[in-house]
């Protein structure tokens, strides 16, 4: 028996080892923490149970025979974040490049059926030079079966990509999937086509870093949700984003003890909308002032800036926060805008996560490109994913609500719970000054009418009440009060039930 355990510590010490010192050494000079480091560090000490240790692959093609490597290039299994059960895979690129083979792919699939057995999120950690050419086919229905069962998870059990390394051609279509993706600057790119391809195509000379690097999916493409300087504040982050998302779609957010609970008035609120209502404001300021401890997880912080989401906690439990943006574009919903919040209510609904959505909306941006770009399309994407949202909703208009942009942001027509105001909103068709100059555009020539006409309408529609008087609002709360106001309505609101008809799913305009 000893001899037996003494073969089985081998055999385990060679899987441990990959690809070899020598390539693990390659692999740290690059700044880069190899597959195993990376689940020691994602999950809590001493957690991981792993599966599928000595599977290789059964490829004899082009020399293969002789490169078996237990394990082959993916390190599968379980453990915890916080206490919390959690499937992760994490791909070694000592091995082969990482590269995806038939036997690979079957070990992640069986730890994501398991992750939906048992209603647990799934992570993987990529870093894999894509299909391992020597297989073929074998290989690229290897990645099909990983994006079916991706499909099947999909607002089952949250997925999480952390893009740590290359990730190229069909392999991008796996965290395109998921839920969320990280990446990490200056190691990590996405491509569905490579630098050489796209030269020889289109003639561009690009490098990996600008086609697809976490710069570029961050601020440009909207790809990447998150990107971070290296693999240890990557890890690191998504421990305490983990925090905020529920096991699976069968249970409720976390609850967080011990978080900053106060209801004490903050009196800075009264002041934070200018008296010019042209004048910006940091709308981040709000979040941060109800958030509980003031703690904001904001996600896609790069990417169209004219709206804000990520999470905060109220009363320890997880919300949603859905944001338009004064500072940038006047917080217009242009097609960016619209697609990312879209996705991000969608999460919400599918994970029981209450949404929060602060507005203060001056429309939809116009102009040629945004119509060109199918801004009706995409603005009806936002729409479609608030009325289909089933999760309590609650609204606070800050200052301007104006056009179908009300109506699109979590309005009461579109099931909205609660929908606040502060005596600051303007709900109207438009704002004044292009109200006044379309109804009584033959008084444009004559300033001092056109400038009472102005007075007329803002004392008429520039306000809350109008909206009020018809029960579009439901209350108009004095700013100081709006975290205490917020979290009430929240905890009125924590056993809401409420179902969509019976159908296979809805035609979301994508």
């Amino acid at each position: 028996m000893k001899e037996i355990i003494q073969q089985l510590e081998a055999k385990r010490e060679l899987a441990r080892l990959g690809g070899g010192q020598k390539r693990i050494a390659a692999q740290h000079a690059k700044g880069k923490l190899t597959a195993r480091e990376r689940i020691e560090l994602l999950l809590d000490a001493g957690t991981f149970e792993e599966w599928d240790m000595f599977v290789e692959h059964r490829c004899h093609d082009f020399g293969m025979a002789d490169q078996t490597v237990p394990g082959d290039g993916v390190v599968t299994g379980y453990g915890m974040i916080n206490g919390r059960l959690v499937f992760v895979f994490s791909q070694d690129f000592t091995v082969l490049g990482g590269s995806l083979s038939e036997a690979h792919a079957e070990k992640i699939c069986k730890i994501m059926d398991q992750a939906l057995k048992v209603g647990a999120p799934v992570i993987g950690l990529n870093d894999s030079g894509g299909a391992r050419i020597q297989e073929g086919v074998a290989s690229l229905g290897g990645y099909a079966e990983i994006f079916q069962r991706n499909v099947t998870a999909s607002g089952v059990i949250p997925q999480i990509s952390l893009i740590m390394g290359p990730c190229a051609g069909g392999a991008v279509y796996s965290p395109a999937l998921t839920d969320f993706i990280f990446m990490v600057k200056d190691s990590s790119y996405m491509f569905v086509t490579g630098p050489e391809v796209v030269k020889t195509v289109t003639h561009e000379d690009v490098t990996s870093e600008e086609l697809g690097g976490a710069l570029t999916h961050s601020t440009v493409s909207g790809v990447c949700d998150l990107a971070f300087d290296n693999d240890v504040d990557a890890i690191m982050m998504l421990r305490r984003f983990f925090n905020y998302l529920p096991l699976s779609n069968r249970e409720k957010p976390p609850l967080i003890k011990g978080a900053n609970r106060t209801e004490e008035p903050d009196f800075s609120l009264d002041t934070l909308v200018p008296s010019n209502p042209n004048q910006p404001y940091d709308m981040k300021e709000l979040i941060r002032k109800i958030a509980d401890d003031g703690e904001f997880f904001e996600l896609q912080p790069d990417y169209a800036k004219n709206i804000v989401i990520g999470f905060v906690r109220m009363e320890g439990r997880s919300i949603g926060i859905v944001a338009n943006q004064p500072l940038v574009l006047a917080g217009c919903l242009d097609i960016k805008a619209s697609i990312k919040a879209a996705r991000f209510v969608r999460f919400c609904d599918a994970f029981n996560i209450p949404v929060v959505t602060l507005v203060d909306v001056p429309g939809f941006m116009p102009g040629t490109a945004q119509e060109y770009g199918g801004i009706i399309k995409h603005g009806a994407k936002l729409l479609y994913a608030y009325a289909d949202c089933t999760v309590p909703k609650v609204t606070l208009i800050t200052r301007k609500a104006y056009g179908g942009a009300y109506d699109v942001m979590a309005s009461k027509h579109l099931r909205g719970d609660v929908n606040f105001a502060w005596p600051s909103a303007e709900i109207a068709v438009m704002g004044p000054k292009g109200a006044v100059e379309i109804i009584f555009r033959e008084e444009k020539s004559d300033p001092e009418k056109i400038a009472a006409r102005e007075a007329e309408y803002k004392s008429k529609f520039a306000n809350p009440f109008v909206a009020g008087r018809r029960g579009y609002i439901d209350d108009v709360i004095l700013p100081h009060e709006t975290r205490k106001r917020i979290a009430r309505s929240l905890a009125m609101l924590k056993d809401k039930d409420l179902k969509n008809p019976a159908r296979k799913h809805g035609n979301i305009p994508l």
